[in-house]
């Protein structure tokens, strides 16, 4: 008599089909509804923010004295408020998610991941916004996508695993600046410290809806407009090591300076700590002065400027050194607010000082290596930093001196800090003595 074959069965002695339980169709449902709920959430936010920029130009632009009041009062307000009713809600959003993501179950992630830490991430980050604070809504935007799939989760009564944390964060990165790559590269390089096969399906599968979302309401757009020209390979042989060293060194000095003054362990940060409020009023009248200093360039997230270098015109050379201490005195205040918009600003104010030594038709590209060098200098994840510009810029004719740049830099910044910014921030929102965290995907 023949042999039938034999149904394949997996070591847990269960059929194929057996595999996708009812659990397993609440979780896809869910990571479905997350997705889409937090590419709506991302437009709305980048609306509200721009918005709120448009607000603080406009009525800068007809009292020019105003930011040397309004911005160190809008930081004293959105740092009271910050401690009285989210102190989960303050700063970029990014180590929050990270420390989340190692005990998911644990009463800080419940604190972090909340409803009302997101609602207060948003409000709050863009009332800064109209008060000239040198902030991003990137970071912000990965707390509250992480937020979002951690409470639908919920509602469908899921556990909460890493890998839906890290899915959350990933969505918001790519919708937030409209780069489904940079996405998963961001999850990869700066959320997951264990990613496994569940936790990568579950990410793409995030990434692609959120982002394919905020896409189909808001237009096939590019964050930072179609960037032309090429560079010739003498010129990619001399301006990428310049711009990886040079970016690379000030953007570690940024991570450094932030984490001596506020980090966890900082050298000042206990000092900063004991007198928050007046922390947070001095460091608005910093950015307030330079504001003031540099007519509104130096507020909100940089975006124009930013823009405006990238296609070849010529700004003040004082700009990248500006936005330099505009954002590291709106980090150390502690009032909610990314970085990522501010240091890609600061980047390309770092890249125009080094235009004068190239022909002026490469000025804009050497603006986008110079951006590519700091800011994997300050987040130490040049996979992640090369996928956004040229995603953001539609540059993937230059991708390699992007990477060149981007590996210099991230090396360069290593050297002046050793410790990944988020990753030392991220412990400050940690236990203090966890008591094993799960490790699920």
């Amino acid at each position: 008599m023949a042999l039938l074959p034999r149904r394949p069965r997996f070591l847990d002695g269960k059929m194929p089909q057996e595999l996708v339980s009812a659990d397993d169709w609440k979780r896809r449902i869910a990571m479905l509804v997350s997705a889409v709920l937090i590419g709506l959430a991302a437009l709305l936010f980048a609306e509200l923010g721009d918005h709120a920029q448009a607000l603080f130009s406009s009525v800068r632009s007809e009292h020019v004295w105003l930011p040397l009041v309004l911005t160190p009062a809008t930081f004293l307000i959105v740092a009271a408020l910050t401690r009285r009713f989210a102190s989960e809600a303050g700063g970029s959003g990014i180590p929050q998610v990270m420390a989340a993501s190692r005990d998911p179950m644990g009463p800080a992630a419940r604190a972090i991941m909340s409803l009302r830490a997101a609602c207060a991430k948003i409000v709050l980050t863009v009332v800064a916004l109209c008060g000239g604070a040198s902030v991003g809504r990137e970071g912000p935007t990965v707390q509250l996508a992480g937020s979002i799939m951690v409470q639908v989760h919920r509602l469908f009564r899921l556990r909460v695993t890493p890998g839906v944390i890290i899915a959350g964060g990933a969505a918001g990165v790519a919708a937030a600046f409209n780069t489904p790559l940079a996405g998963i590269a961001f999850a990869i390089e700066e959320l997951a410290t264990a990613y496994e096969q569940r936790v990568a399906v579950l990410v793409m599968g995030a990434v692609m809806i959120a982002g394919l979302t905020a896409q189909g309401l808001a237009g096939d757009y590019i964050y930072f407009g179609l960037l032309q020209g090429s560079l010739p390979l003498t010129t990619v042989l001399i301006a990428a090591p310049l711009a990886g060293l040079f970016g690379g060194v000030l953007g570690g000095l940024f991570s450094r300076l932030f984490l001596m003054l506020r980090g966890p362990e900082g050298r000042w940060s206990a000092v900063l700590g004991k007198r928050p409020l007046l922390t947070a009023a001095l460091c608005g009248a910093v950015v307030g002065l330079l504001v003031f200093l540099t007519d509104g360039d130096a507020a909100g997230t940089g975006y124009e400027p930013t823009r405006a270098l990238l296609e070849g015109e010529q700004g003040d050379y004082w700009f990248g050194p500006a936005k330099f201490l505009a954002a590291l005195a709106t980090s150390v205040s502690g009032i909610p607010g990314g970085i990522f918009a501010p240091s890609l600003a600061a980047g390309a104010g770092f890249g125009q000082i080094l235009t004068p030594l190239f022909p002026a038709e490469q000025a804009g590209l050497i603006v986008l290596l110079g951006m590519a060098g700091y800011f994997t200098g300050v987040v130490r994840a040049p996979l992640t930093a090369v996928i956004i510009l040229g995603e953001a810029t539609g540059s993937s004719h230059v991708i390699l001196p992007l990477f060149a740049t981007a590996l210099i830099g991230d090396w360069a910044g290593s050297l002046v800090c050793r410790e990944k910014l988020y990753l030392a921030l991220a412990r400050g929102f940690m236990p203090k003595d966890p008591a094993g965290p799960a490790r699920e995907s």
